[in-house]
């Protein structure tokens, strides 16, 4: 097993709240020193490799990956760019559980969507629809998302007690699959 590959694709799974030591040690089954030393050859293989648009950071006792500050500009040109106007089906169902039961983490948006998020998070904090609220308090001390004012105005709420209840969103919804439901039932018999 390639240690430095796996690490990688722990701390891009990991996203924007990256993981400690401790977390890769247990994972790897081998001791925080190792870690350290598989951490320090993937940073300096992400420094001497010019042809590679990532870096390693280590923010307070995490390690996490980054993009490098010279592709900044394009990434910034990505985030406002036509492409990125339409926000993506797993973007706004992680935004809709922000909204509704914010502050949580992405481990909890996971939970609850049943999928990894940490792209979508990327997505709607470059757009500002989201921010940090601070850290959740526990091991890792892992970000709370909230809504930003961004996201207020875009909607047009006063605040978020503005937002459609959910009840009555589940209505809806019901409704619409039933009826979607007779209709293509309906088909198989015409």
């Amino acid at each position: 097993m390639d240690e430095l590959a796996v690490i990688e694709a722990l701390l891009f799974v990991a996203g924007d709240e990256g993981m400690t030591l401790e977390e890769i040690s247990t994972l790897l089954e081998c001791s925080t020193q190792q870690v350290y030393q598989f951490l320090m050859r993937l940073q300096k293989e992400y420094e001497t490799m010019t042809a590679r648009g990532l870096m390693l950071l280590e923010v307070g006792n995490h390690y996490q990956l980054a993009t490098k500050k010279e592709y900044a500009e394009v990434i910034k040109k990505y985030a406002i760019s036509p492409l990125t106007t339409n926000l993506s089906q797993a973007a706004l169902e992680t935004l809709a559980i922000i909204a509704y039961k914010q502050p949580l983490t992405r481990m909890e948006i996971d939970e609850i969507r049943g999928v990894q998020t940490s792209g979508a998070l990327q997505k709607l904090t470059l757009r500002g629809l989201i921010e940090p609220k601070g850290r959740a308090e526990g091991p890792g001390r892992a970000i709370l998302y909230g809504t930003s004012g961004y996201f207020m105005d875009y909607f047009g709420l006063k605040d978020l007690n503005d937002l459609p209840k959910i009840t009555e969103l589940e209505t809806e919804t019901s409704e619409k699959e039933s009826d979607l439901f007779f209709e293509r039932f309906n088909q198989q018999f015409e």
